[in-house]
């Protein structure tokens, strides 16, 4: 199993040693989820981390009335987990869903965990990784959600056009808070523009 553009992407928060590298990939295995297949159901115990290496996976609640709100999408090459259940030791809120074929890399919470007190370096990443995408990265879709119209948060989805075109509409409308035929209002205002 190559793990190189897992390590590379780790590297780039912060650069692991030798040692450590070894005993973070004893942890690893690969996976495969087909397309709708749950890599973890709301209600369960978090139990894994993710590197998805192909695919797309979506991050998902369910409202009262049945529907999905989706919360994230990921692309190739990001780390995907229900971090707060990990971290509060508590069942999910959320779904994890494979919207394509995927290829992950996974490694057990309790492992991982138990890795970032032995490598100071581990949890340097880890660190660095939850500040730049939990923290900076997460804190202009807080206030985006707050302020912005959907067809603006609309318009700034179509900016990342490699991740646009892989959703269906239904995702879209449920990222933005809307349902499809308001999606397709507002797809129809902006053709007319």
């Amino acid at each position: 199993m190559n793990h190189s553009e897992f390590i590379k992407q780790i590297n780039q928060y912060y650069p692991l040693s030798e040692e450590t590298i070894k005993d973070l990939l004893n942890i690893c295995t690969e996976e495969y989820y087909r397309k709708n297949d749950l890599l973890l159901e709301s209600g369960s115990m978090a139990r894994y981390y993710y590197f998805l290496r192909s695919g797309l996976i979506g991050y998902y609640t369910v409202d009262d009335d049945g529907n999905n709100i989706y919360k994230i999408f990921f692309e190739e090459n990001s780390f995907v987990a229900s971090t707060a259940a990990i971290i509060k030791n508590e069942p999910s809120d959320f779904n994890i869903i494979a919207l394509e074929d995927c290829s992950v890399i996974q490694y057990p919470a309790k492992a991982y965990r138990e890795l970032l007190e032995k490598h100071h370096d581990l949890a340097l990443f880890h660190l660095c990784y939850l500040e730049k995408n939990w923290v900076v990265k997460k804190e202009p879709l807080e206030v985006s959600l707050k302020y912005e119209t959907a067809k603006k948060r609309y318009l700034q989805l179509l900016e990342t056009p490699s991740l646009y075109n892989r959703l269906k509409q239904n995702h879209i409308a449920s990222y933005l808070g809307i349902t499809p035929t308001q999606l397709s209002r507002i797809k129809k205002e902006i053709n007319t523009d």
